[in-house]
């Protein structure tokens, strides 16, 4: 039997969330479970957890205690203030600061025990004089651009800058490290490129050792460059989606099964709600803004409370999605408005107040994915999963299965 609300540990939600029937739950069983198998994965590189944008949804501190439960040897945030909260949730471990924070932050980043990522001349300048005023040896991760093209230091300037943290007493080389834009890709040409990255950051690496410079880390693997790049592995790799229980593509999907034995991993979001109201209506009533499509047979239609200002976007609407009610498929009867969608139960009219909705997640035999969502959305699932907005509450479950 499904847990009920009042089964479930609130984390985290608006107070205003807590009082309508709409939820998201997290799975802490499968965060571990998924941190397990990409560790297993992966050896002898350790396994780090991305805990960045809340968790991708899920809760930045329930994530990050489930992935160290599983094994994670440490964790990376993209902002100083999410390292910050975890700090604040007595989150233990090594948390790495993924892009290079602003001169107000420095304090923030030393006084938490935040590992910087610095790639500026200025940026190593600000945290040598913080360090100094401490007394403390800071380690630091130096991010070098070998096409992502996003932020990072270019291969060129690499050397001046790890002279410069070097040759800093208080400050230690931790890290060099770089990131993949097309680790998922499935052309040749996207395989050639990664494989390009990897060897000029092996270039830059001998560089580096010629002239007596060496991290105690090497890192470059995100969740795809991981699974499809064994050479990325390196010392560390730092997976986000997949320790969420997802997969960016098909390309990493059919490079993890080859790699990944009988080893799975689990979804560890669903999005659910309640049913708070039924109608029936005839055939040809258009329901919703717009009115835009008549209903096809006499149909029971249900509201459910949730809509567009908590993640479920209008256009899944346009794309004919469905939800899950008694462990059917139900299309959408209209509009997905800001706070409710309307779902029609067609000839059904045993569905009543109170009823379970799934709109991410597993009911019965059917299954409703984030790649599902993806797909009529046009977009990835990285992007259902960090869309599930702040006022729909996380409740925290576990669900240990045999195969954890």
């Amino acid at each position: 039997m499904a847990e009920t609300r009042a089964d479930l540990d609130l984390q985290g939600a608006m107070a205003q969330g807590r009082s309508r029937p709409a939820w998201a739950e997290i799975d802490i069983d499968a965060i571990a479970h998924n941190a397990r198998v990409l560790s297993r994965l992966v050896q002898p590189a350790s396994f780090w957890a991305v805990v960045k944008a809340h968790g991708y949804g899920h809760g930045g501190p329930t994530v990050a205690k489930a992935a160290q439960a599983g094994g994670a040897a440490g964790l990376a945030v993209a902002l100083v203030d999410e390292g910050v909260e975890l700090r604040q949730h007595d989150v233990q471990g090594s948390i790495l600061l993924l892009s290079e924070c602003g001169s107000d932050a420095v304090d923030t980043v030393l006084a938490h025990g935040i590992t910087p990522t610095l790639y500026t001349a200025e940026g190593i300048a600000q945290f040598a004089r913080a360090a100094r005023m401490l007394g403390r040896e800071t380690p630091v991760h130096i991010k070098v651009d070998t096409g992502m093209h996003r932020v990072g230091a270019a291969p060129a300037d690499v050397p001046a800058l790890v002279r410069a943290v070097v040759e800093d007493p208080l400050l230690r080389f931790e890290g060099l490290w770089t990131h993949f834009p097309v680790a998922d890709g499935e052309s040749d040409v996207d395989h050639s490129f990664t494989l390009g990255q990897l060897e000029e950051f092996d270039r830059l690496v001998a560089e580096l050792r010629q002239s007596g410079f060496e991290a105690d880390v090497l890192h470059a693997a995100n969740t795809a460059g991981a699974i499809s790049f064994p050479k990325a592995r390196y010392d560390m790799v730092r997976c986000g989606l997949g320790l969420y229980g997802h997969l960016p593509g098909p390309a990493v999907t059919a490079a993890f099964a080859a790699s990944a034995g009988a080893d799975a991993l689990r979804p560890a979001m669903s999005l659910k709600a309640e049913v708070v109201a039924v109608r029936t209506l005839t055939a040809g009533e258009r329901v919703s803004y717009g009115r835009l499509r008549p209903l096809p047979a006499h149909s029971l239609v249900a509201t459910v409370p949730i809509g567009y200002a908590d993640g479920v976007p209008r256009t899944l609407f346009d794309a004919g999605h469905h939800v899950l009610i008694g462990g059917r498929r139900r299309p959408l009867a209209g509009m997905v408005t800001m706070d409710q969608i309307m779902v029609d139960c067609g000839d059904d009219t045993s569905v009543r107040p109170g009823d379970e909705v799934v709109l991410l997640g597993r009911q019965g035999v059917e299954e409703i994915t984030a790649e599902e969502w993806a797909e009529h959305l046009g977009t990835i699932n990285y992007e259902v999963l960090c869309g599930i907005g702040p006022r729909v509450p996380r409740l925290v479950v576990k669900r240990t299965s045999a195969s954890a």
